[in-house]
């Protein structure tokens, strides 16, 4: 019998659109790889119908042939829109993309000879590969299709003149045709079910990053009940604490004794320490303790912040640059006030002699600089400042400074970047918009 008139990959089109609900970035790897095919396929069909009408001399009905080759291409530039503006591809989609291609090969089994063409089993391709992309009953209606399909060109074929002379006889032209359609069956699935193995596999990955990464949020959910709920009980105590120490400094007896009264201010500021602790907690689960909140300028919010971070700081070295320019009236976010603390305590940790915190106004813009003469961040690190767990410490739980900082930010319409210095040490830039900050209408003026 006669090879076929299109070639094995003349029934591959839209074979490797596997549909990925979880990943459209596989649906669009295989779509690459469809579209890929469906050039080669055209390629094949033309090289195929020039050996056995040149070669063979054996007549084919050519138009009608070329006609098929047309619409292959003509769907194929349709993929590739539908993948540029597709964002994913579903199994019904799937199916009817494979439905085409089984047509595609019968419309070309029905020109060269039908059911005794023994390129038929290029049939078998189809099925194998729905049966890796489709769900299951998608791919019983594409077995009945096949099935029909090859029952229809039983009886309904064109059948073709076969010269006498040149390549043997019929038997054994039949023979060699179906050994080359088991080679090309055999290879295409190797290669093609592979490249779509290795879609899945990269699939399967990323779904378990993303298992990971909810794995981690979730922890960090129920850390942050846990210590907003110890945060809640611990606010009674220490507000009763406030009050009494309050209390003992207007007491004439204490008062008056010097070290006394040193050992007051001690306590207070530990006191005062306690609290700034628990709003940080209270505020890293998302809620507020209602206090701290009052009108203020840029230039009163930061000193204080930087006088109160140095009192309870005594062993580190920060120094202040205000280079914002006229100053403006604000409200002090106490939210704010702590995403800069953890900031100054993370370089704190790294270069505890050396830490400069810069004020700049650019724009409409409060940037503020953190600066330090530490090892600076891992270079693997810096494109995850940020992300949960992501720390140079090395211990357990670590790594959530940084992450609150930015949420904090983010809040308030900012950004965070990291660097390393050139020299020595890191930076870490936070860029606030001022709209967020000040009172009223005093921007535009």
């Amino acid at each position: 019998m006669t090879p076929p008139a299109g070639s094995a990959a003349g029934g591959l089109a839209f074979d490797l659109t596997a549909p990925s609900p979880t990943d459209a970035a596989t649906n669009r790897k295989n779509m690459a790889l469809l579209i890929q095919l469906r050039w080669t396929a055209v390629i094949g069909q033309i090289a195929t119908i020039a050996f056995v009408q040149f070669w063979m001399g054996i007549d084919l009905p050519l138009l009608p042939m070329a006609g098929v080759i047309c619409g292959l291409v003509a769907l194929n530039l349709v993929s590739l829109l539908w993948v540029r503006y597709r964002a994913d591809i579903n199994n019904r989609e799937l199916l009817i993309a494979l439905a085409l291609d089984v047509a595609a090969l019968t419309t070309l089994l029905y020109l060269s000879g039908g059911a005794t063409n023994p390129f038929t089993s290029l049939y078998l391709l189809q099925v194998t590969l729905g049966a890796v992309l489709l769900d299951a009953p998608s791919t019983w209606s594409l077995v009945a299709l096949v099935c029909m399909s090859y029952a229809w060109l039983t009886g309904y074929y064109e059948p073709l003149a076969l010269p006498r002379e040149g390549f043997g006889d019929a038997f054994s032209r039949y023979i060699a045709g179906t050994f080359i359609g088991l080679v090309l069956d055999a290879v295409l699935l190797v290669v093609f079910v592979t490249r779509i193995n290795r879609n899945l596999r990269d699939r399967d990955a990323h779904l378990a990053a993303l298992r990971q990464h909810a794995a981690e949020q979730d922890h960090i959910v129920r850390m942050g009940l846990l210590a907003s709920g110890a945060a809640h009980e611990l606010g009674t105590p220490l507000a009763s604490l406030s009050v009494i120490l309050s209390d003992w400094r207007r007491m004439p007896a204490l008062a008056s004794d010097p070290e006394l009264s040193q050992d007051l201010g001690e306590m207070e500021t530990s006191l005062q320490r306690c609290k700034s602790i628990v709003t940080g907690i209270l505020l890293s689960a998302g809620e507020a303790r209602g206090e701290g909140s009052a009108p203020t300028t840029v230039a009163a919010f930061l000193t204080a912040l930087v006088e109160e971070w140095r009192t309870t700081r005594p062993s580190a070295t920060l120094y202040f640059r205000n280079a914002f320019g006229a100053d403006l009236p604000i409200v002090s976010d106490i939210a704010l006030k702590q995403a800069i603390f953890n900031v100054l305590d993370n370089a704190a940790e790294v270069s505890r002699d050396w830490i400069e915190l810069m004020a700049e106004r650019k724009d409409d813009t409060l940037v503020l600089s953190v600066t330090d003469r530490g090892p600076g961040f891992p270079r693997e690190m810096l494109p995850n400042v940020g992300k949960p767990y992501q720390s140079t410490k090395g211990s357990p739980g670590s790594g959530l400074g940084l992450f609150l900082v930015v949420n904090v930010v983010r809040k308030l319409g900012g950004v965070v970047t990291a660097r390393n210095r050139p020299d020595i040490g890191a930076a870490v830039r936070l860029e606030l918009p001022l709209s967020t900050l000040v009172i009223g209408d005093e921007l535009d003026g």
